[in-house]
């Protein structure tokens, strides 16, 4: 493996420059393909957040008082600039996170409609007016940026995550830090250097790379107005809870476990093609990957593995460059714990439908890989059934009813994403109905809202009340303030009241 002394180090993106990081202490940066450390990346030190912070504040005013249609030329510039240079925004998705260029591609498409999005900013900015609301006095309200947000994305999605988190934030006239993982620091610094070359002042937008102590200054830093987390749920957990006791605006978005009911009148070949890709694409590290498929009624149970273990086995797992399904996941340690929930899993009396611990490219690539598993008979209480697997390991759970799938779906503590396969309109509407998910789809593999929806799950998967994507980004970026305004005559009379002014 590469000595980290012999490679590249990276940086920090702070007031408009590439600053060299100061703590002294780094990350290694791994490709998952290769299993070869790439890069080393600065862990940002507290002190070297406060100044980060500092730069911000002082850029802040300037870019509130911009009008808002030129902030929102400012970002249609960054928008054309990632379009032109997408081709290396994909290089480097592939390079630090493993996924193929398929995917990387279909992350940019994504991320864009929330820059999409965001470039409508002077329609989200929009006030209210009354005339006359009581003794010719006028109301009206305005919305106002916060002043300096932050973001803490995760690993998986590199680009579409961070442009979700940011991008309106941006435009409504805050100053953005984006603490970006540091598993894949090279797309969030690239977008920088495109930020700037669009127009954006120095300050404006900055990165920094760290880890628990970059973002407990994020968390307790009094100048820091908002928090956007992507993660884990106890993570997630720990961003809300600290950030609140500091009295910050926290929306903290958590894990999934994410389940596919299966009715029996629907067409189970498109149900196997529809549950492989929702499955494992991106080595199923996607919040909203389906974990666990649900058929109803044995029959169906049993048809459904027949044909997915054909497909399964026919999956291709490899880098981005040599055509494969999907790639490898994160990390050395991942790919450890992901066998190890298998090892458990069988032991708890799961069934093996397709093995992927003992393939070839799971035992000798040096790459992280996983070839694709799939569990039968996984049952409520097993581990694996109630904990998110980040990784290419699927689940079926056997039931009879649909109103048992329900209520089996609605005691998980997870309530991300969920889908129904059926051509029944009366079940789709029972299920549309009494589901307590945040998201969810009819005859849709991975139900994630387009971006001018909001995107966020119930429970154990959300903490805080902001959402991602949509126009609810707008809402969480701002603060309104409400004018009352009389304007008196030399002439007009005013006497002295006591009483609570009411309108009469």
């Amino acid at each position: 493996m590469t000595n980290i002394t012999d490679v590249k180090e990276l940086t920090h993106f702070i007031g408009g420059k590439m600053i060299s990081g100061e703590s002294g202490r780094f990350s290694e940066v791994f490709n998952p393909a290769t299993g070869e450390v790439i890069a080393k990346v600065p862990l940002a030190s507290s002190n070297e957040v406060k100044d980060a912070i500092k730069k911000a504040v002082a850029s802040f005013p300037a870019w509130r008082d911009l009008s808002v249609a030129k902030r929102a030329e400012i970002v249609l510039n960054f928008r054309n600039l990632l379009k032109e240079n997408k081709d290396k925004v994909i290089e480097l998705i592939c390079i630090e996170s493993g996924k193929t260029e398929e995917d990387a591609m279909g992350e940019i498409t994504r991320g864009l409609e929330s820059v999409d999005l965001a470039i409508n900013a002077p329609h989200f900015m929009k006030g209210e007016y009354s005339v006359n609301v009581g003794g010719q006095i006028n109301a009206y309200s305005a919305k106002y940026p916060l002043g300096v947000v932050a973001a803490i994305s995760p690993f998986n999605f590199p680009i579409m995550v961070p442009l979700a988190q940011t991008s309106m934030a941006v435009a409504v006239g805050n100053a953005v830090i984006l603490k970006s993982s540091e598993r894949v620091p090279m797309t969030a610094l690239y977008i920088s250097e495109l930020w700037k070359e669009a127009g954006l002042p120095d300050g404006i937008w900055t990165v920094i790379n760290g880890d628990k102590e970059a973002v407990n200054e994020l968390l307790e830093n009094p100048v820091v107005q908002a928090i956007s987390f992507v993660g884990s749920t106890p993570v997630a957990h720990y961003i809300y809870e600290t950030g609140a006791k500091y009295g910050k605006r926290v929306v903290a978005l958590g894990g999934g476990k994410n389940n596919m009911v299966v009715m029996p009148d629907a067409d189970l070949e498109q149900v196997a093609n529809a549950f492989i890709s929702a499955g494992y694409g991106a080595a199923s590290q996607r919040c909203m990957a389906i974990s666990t498929l649900m058929p109803i009624g044995q029959e169906t149970a049993d048809r459904l593995v027949e044909i997915l273990k054909e497909k399964i086995d026919r999956l291709k797992v490899g880098a981005f460059s040599e055509g494969a399904d999907y790639g490898p996941v994160i990390s050395a340690q991942a790919k450890e714990n992901i066998i190890k929930a298998v090892d458990r899993s069988e032991e708890e009396g799961a069934t093996i439908v397709c093995d992927g611990r003992n393939k070839d490219i799971t035992k000798n690539d040096k790459g992280f890989f996983l070839a694709p598993t799939l569990l039968d008979h996984v049952k409520p209480g097993m581990k694996i059934y109630e904990e998110e697997v980040f990784g290419p390991v699927r689940n079926i759970v056997r039931v009879d009813t649909l109103e048992e799938a329900i209520k089996l779906i609605n005691q998980q503590e997870l309530a991300n994403g969920v889908t129904i396969y059926t051509n029944n309109g009366l079940a789709a509407r029972k299920f549309t109905t009494e589901i307590d998910v945040g998201m969810v789809g009819v005859n849709v593999p991975i139900p994630i809202p387009v971006g001018y929806h909001n995107f966020a799950g119930f429970k154990g998967s959300r903490f805080g009340d902001g959402q991602m994507f949509g126009p609810d980004q707008a809402r969480f970026y701002t603060k309104t303030k409400t004018v009352s305004e009389r304007w008196l005559s030399a002439s007009e009379n005013s006497s002295l009241s006591f009483a609570f002014p009411s309108n009469k």
